[in-house]
Formats: structure tokens, C-alpha cells, sequence
């Protein structure tokens, strides 16, 4: 770790020796309070291209945590109020080109790993002028290609999430219950004509990209079969329309298709920072320590061969915003299953006021139910369901600070059973609940 450290701090002094103050970059969306309620960026840009140039960003983040939490067998491990371990991201956006940029974000430190590693990274093209100048011209003045090992534009609620540290764009410190994010190499072309949205991406469905299509046992070289790997499909079709001054009115709706049974079950899994509530759901079994794990308090569906859609509507109108989410996962563990279905629902309403709307109070209600998939012949599983509730404020103390505070309570349905696909001892999450008070301080820039 402190060789890793070593190498990060020697990047960052070559990279501002070389370049921190060349921060003239195109078609970026801004860190902090000039960044909120932005989803593709636009196409839009007033920045001349010089040469290369280099915005060195950073995001920290650290929360005080009071939360409770209970079970039906009532053998959850006590928890009490104090300060998390903080996390960074340190970001590069490199202006290669006039039109081209790059992006590459670096988790420093996580929840779910001690050592730094690249999170992801892709080039994104607004212009061609590298082959001729004002070639394509018309297309591209509505087309945006993107190319990497990065995060999938898949729905809306990802450019609102916290994204490790960088929390500053989520006005709560949880994101969904279900929460679509995947970090997989993909091609994905986004078109804008007018107020309209239109984004066609493919990607290979790997976490871990590899040319091996060999299936072995864990921690073995024995070879057991080929695996079954197929193209990950993904778009969304929407409308962003400022009406007038006032109000701003976008509706987009999502699709992904994870057809493979050896990679198609990242959706919901591919964050590797780990979820934002700390130490909740280990349990005391025996006199052993069960885990929730790094993840405990989300909800993965855990399904190959799925498909899932994501609807999102998001009004603003002066400073009152409402967002959304009606969204629904099928799919099945193993082939010839019959599938499982879950479908989550996600309100939220929050209101910007003082001078310059540095202020917020925010509310955000969120559930998912349904049933995994079983095998033919077998009983359907039971109906799981969770729901949970935020009542949040914030202040932007400057444009790349915020403080926030918030109420969460989180609820699971009483049925061991029902959680036996989903959790390493199911006992733990029935009739679980989790309630309590979080602050988290934000800096990103």
C-alpha cells in the first residue's frame, strides 16, 4: 500500500508540474454545485483548444454514523455512534484533442479495498477534427462516442449515486437499494438532437475483462468446461426539455440485456467500493461472527441471462426537483430455471433554497419486492421485500463542499427462507431493520 501511495503522489507531482494550470477542458461536467442535475453532458461547449491540457480533480468523503440495528432472532452484533474510515478518488480529464478527452478516476481508498487501483476510464470524442477538420461536422454537433473500461450509461439514478468519494451530486449518503452500476469495457454512442437522448452501447459483460474462456474451480487449474459468454447489449431513449425558465422536464427510459450465464451478472454487483453504510447485519451465530459483509443494506438480484429496465422522470422547477425510479430486473441463476423477477421504486423530492441555493431539505422513499428464480418442478420462492426511507439536509458550504445530514431507516420483510438466495446466512436479514442518523462531509473539485 505505501508503494501504491508512493507511485500516486509521484503521478500527481509530475502531472502539476507539467500541467495543473492547463484546466481548459471541453464538454466536462463540472465537480460539485456547477455539476447537479447534469446526466450526458451536453453538447454545448464555449472552451477553445489550445494544447494538451490537464484538470487534476479529487474527492474525500467521511461520515459520522449513529444507526441501530435489529433481527427477528435478535442476535445482531452491537453498533454505536463514530466516525467511518474516510475514502478518495483522485481524477484525471485530459484534453487530448479538440473534441477528445479522457477520463480516468483512481480510488485511493474504499470501504471494500485496502490498496489503490484504477476504477475505470474512457475516451470520449465530440468532435473528429483528428482525421479532417470538420469532418462529419453535422453528426457530431449531436454525437457523442464513448470508448473505455468505465461505467455503463444505463438509466439515470448512476449520475446522481455516490461513486466511492464522490458523493457530492447525491443529496443522501445511501444510493438505491438496487443500485444498477457496472464497470465493464463498452462502445457507446449517444446522440442529442434537440431536447431528445438517444444512447446504443455494447459491452464484452466482464468485471474483470480476460481472454480465457475456460471454466475452473476456485483457486484451481482444473478444467471443468467453456464458458458461456455473450454480448451485453444496453440504450435509452428520453426527452430533456427546458420549458421555460422556470421549469426543466426530462424523462429517459433504459435497457440492458446480460444474456451470458459466465458474465451477465454485474449490474447490480460491479461496485467494488463497497456500500455506504458501515458494520450493519453481522450477526452472532454459535458464538460466531457472521458478516453482512461490505455490501450489507444493498439488494442484488444476483441473476445471469438478465434483462432490466430503468424508467426515470426528473422535474426541477425553480427550486423544488422531483426524481425517480421504476425499475425491474428478470433473470435466472442457472439455465433452465425458471426466472425470477424483482421491481424497485424510487421517489425523491428535494428543495434548493437561500441566496444561491446552498441549502437543501430532501425526502426519498424507496422499495424492491419480488422473487428469485427456482428450478423446474421446485416451490416459488417467497416474496422478498425491502423498503427504505431517507429524510435528509445539506449545505454547500462553497461549490465543492458539502455537509449533509440525514434519517434513514431501512426495513426487510420477516422471512428467513425468502433470503436464502441472496445473503450467506439468510437468518441475519429476517425481519432486519436498520435506523439511525448519518453525517457525511463532502469535498470534491
Amino acid at each position: 500500500m505505501k508503494k501504491n501511495t508512493h507511485l500516486v503522489l509521484i503521478a500527481m507531482l509530475a502531472v502539476f508540474t507539467l500541467g495543473a494550470n492547463a484546466q481548459n477542458v471541453q464538454y466536462l461536467r463540472q465537480a460539485g454545485y456547477d455539476g447537479l442535475n447534469i446526466f450526458e453532458t451536453k453538447k454545448t461547449n464555449d472552451v477553445e483548444f489550445e494544447k494538451l491540457s490537464i484538470k487534476v480533480g479529487g474527492d474525500f468523503a467521511i461520515q459520522f454514523q449513529s444507526l441501530d440495528h435489529s433481527n427477528d432472532m435478535n442476535n445482531l452484533t452491537a453498533i454505536g455512534g463514530n466516525v467511518n474510515l474516510p475514502t478518495a478518488n483522485l481524477n484525471f480529464d485530459v484534453q487530448l484533442a479538440d473534441g477528445i478527452r479522457m477520463h480516468l478516476r483512481t480510488f485511493l481508498s474504499s470501504k471494500h479495498h485496502e490498496e489503490t487501483w484504477v476504477k475505470g476510464g474512457y475516451i470520449q470524442m465530440d468532435k473528429l477534427d483528428f482525421i479532417k477538420k470538420d469532418f462529419l461536422k453535422n453528426i457530431m454537433d449531436v454525437t457523442t462516442l464513448r470508448i473505455g473500461v468505465d461505467q455503463l450509461n444505463f438509466g439515470d439514478a448512476h449520475f446522481r449515486r455516490s461513486d466511492n468519494a464522490m458523493a457530492i451530486y447525491n443529496p443522501f449518503v445511501g444510493n438505491y437499494l438496487m443500485d444498477a452500476y457496472t464497470v465493464e469495457p463498452f462502445v457507446e454512442i449517444t446522440l442529442q438532437p434537440r431536447d431528445y437522448v438517444i444512447v446504443a452501447g455494447i459491452s464484452n459483460g466482464l468485471l474483470n475483462p480476460t481472454v480465457d474462456k475456460t471454466i475452473s474451480p476456485w483457486g484451481s487449474s482444473t478444467i471443468t468446461g467453456e464458458k458461456d459468454l455473450k454480448v451485453t447489449f444496453y440504450g435509452k431513449l428520453g426527452m430533456d426539455r427546458q420549458i421555460n425558465e422556470a421549469l426543466r422536464v426530462r424523462l429517459t427510459g433504459s435497457f440492458i440485456s446480460e444474456s451470458g450465464y459466465n458474465n451477465g451478472d454485474h449490474l447490480y454487483s460491479g461496485d467494488r467500493a463497497g456500500g455506504r453504510y458501515y458494520n450493519i447485519f453481522n450477526a452472532n451465530i454459535g458464538g460466531e461472527l457472521k458478516t453482512g459483509g461490505d455490501f450489507a443494506g444493498r439488494f442484488t438480484p444476483g441473476f445471469k441471462n438478465n434483462t432490466s429496465y430503468q424508467i426515470n422522470p426528473f422535474i426541477q422547477y425553480k427550486g423544488l426537483e422531483f426524481f425517480g425510479i421504476y425499475e425491474t430486473s428478470k433473470g435466472s441463476k442457472a439455465e433452465g430455471n425458471e426466472k425470477g423477477s424483482f421491481t424497485q421504486v424510487g421517489t425523491e423530492l428535494l428543495y434548493r433554497f437561500g441566496e444561491q441555493g446552498q441549502f437543501y431539505i430532501a425526502g426519498r422513499y424507496n422499495s424492491v419486492i419480488g422473487n428469485a428464480d427456482f428450478a423446474p418442478g421446485s416451490a416459488k420462492p417467497n416474496e422478498q421485500k425491502i423498503t427504505r426511507t431517507n429524510i435528509g439536509a445539506g449545505w454547500f458550504m462553497t461549490k465543492n463542499i458539502l455537509m449533509k445530514v440525514e434519517y434513514v431507516k431501512q426495513s426487510y420483510n420477516s422471512d428467513a427462507a425468502a433470503w436464502s438466495p441472496n445473503a450467506w446466512t439468510p437468518e441475519i436479514l429476517s425481519g432486519a431493520e436498520m435506523n439511525g442518523v448519518v453525517l457525511e462531509a463532502v469535498i470534491s473539485f
